[in-house]
């Protein structure tokens, strides 16, 4: 059975959809299947590197890449279709073509932010991908999404017209020597800061994290640091960062919260082997990346009480009512000092970590690319 994996978008993709991409063509080479041909459209390392359409300086160069990226879905994608005659099309960033093809379409749709949360997205962007995603599914389409949260979410919001499963992705593989010096080059020291990585998008809700971080550094006295590591937010309707860096400020904070920016698979295995505890104050996520990467170095985890996270961390994270500061607060100092909760937490996260591996997420496809749904 011919599956043709679509990887064009990995010349933009950022963060968790990137990291999905790149762990399922991994994942797909390394754990190959007697019945199963996997044929990519783009070699995938090369394709993440392709910076020709990343960091748009004007709206021409959006409008550019928004061109080029319909005419790959609606023209050059069937073409390949055409050319390669696979059984199965799989689409791993919500849109499929809005042509017939004569195979069946596997299309990822990772979470429902662009129907919960409109304000995020400028109005005329919007409805131009909501069209785009509802045009592609068409056909014998099985939509593949990351939680159980996500599949309810779409459910509501696009009804069940298709069958959606659910297939549990990996977390990114750091197999980056850790950078031993990057500590010390921005001041910290093993076991003494709190974590957080990824883009500064409005929905994680760092600036309650820095204000939560301010009360527990003046009820614990503690001498802990927060880390807030990664890039602004996706587009400046959703970004915090600035929000970010003038809360810091205006706190007098610059010393205990580092903004290191976007770093090195090194920097950040070393960040993981360093930390005290990962904080994921999340107010909407579809999967949750960083819980699985964090428990896996045998990092405690803090995180929102948000269906997704709950759901990822299976009971082994120390969940904090979402958007509550003095909650989340309470949660940091007791982290620091309850020494047996910590223990515990890690021993919890290590198991559940290991319910998360590369080799169970391309197993979840193979059985859905060999038994379709009737």
């Amino acid at each position: 059975m011919k599956v043709l994996l679509d990887l064009q978008h990995l010349n933009v993709a950022t963060t968790g959809i990137k990291t999905y991409m790149l762990e399922l063509a991994k994942a797909a080479r390394k754990y190959s299947h007697p019945e199963i041909e996997w044929i990519f459209t783009h070699e995938p390392e090369k394709q993440a590197e392709d910076d020709s359409f990343k960091g748009p300086k004007s709206k021409i160069q959006r409008l550019n890449y928004h061109l080029d990226y319909f005419r790959w879905k609606e023209f050059q994608l069937p073409d390949l279709v055409k050319k390669y005659k696979p059984d199965v099309l799989i689409c791993p960033d919500f849109v499929s073509p809005a042509a017939s093809i004569p195979c069946r379409r596997l299309t990822v749709i990772h979470d429902a932010f662009f129907w919960q949360m409109p304000e995020n997205y400028p109005r005329w962007w919007r409805k131009y991908f909501l069209n785009l995603i509802k045009k592609g599914l068409k056909e014998d389409t099985t939509i593949i999404t990351t939680t159980e949260y996500s599949k309810a979410s779409l459910v509501e919001h696009l009804g069940d017209s298709w069958p959606i499963s659910v297939i549990y992705q990996a977390p990114k593989g750091l197999k980056s020597a850790a950078d031993l010096n990057f500590l010390k080059r921005i001041h910290l020291e093993k076991q003494e800061f709190y974590l957080h990585i990824g883009t500064f998008d409005r929905r994680k809700q760092l600036p309650l994290l820095v204000e939560a971080f301010e009360a527990f550094l003046n009820q614990s006295h503690s001498t802990k640091k927060l880390v807030l590591a990664g890039g602004p937010g996706q587009s400046k309707r959703m970004d915090d960062f600035p929000v970010v860096q003038k809360l810091v400020a205006d706190l007098g904070l610059q010393d205990q919260i580092l903004l290191p920016g976007y770093l090195s698979d090194g920097e950040i295995k070393a960040l993981y082997e360093g930390a005290f505890a990962y904080v994921f104050p999340s107010l909407n996520e579809g999967f949750g990346i960083p819980i699985l990467e964090s428990m896996g170095f045998g990092v405690p985890v803090i995180h929102s009480d948000q269906p997704a996270l709950l759901e990822v961390a299976g009971g082994a994270g120390l969940p904090f009512q979402t958007g509550n500061l003095a909650d989340l607060t309470e949660k940091l100092i007791l982290l620091e000092q309850e020494k047996d909760l910590k223990n515990q937490l890690i021993s919890l996260g290590n198991a559940r970590a290991k319910d998360f591996s590369s080799e169970k997420f391309i197993e979840a496809f193979h059985r859905i690319i060999l038994n379709p749904t009737p």
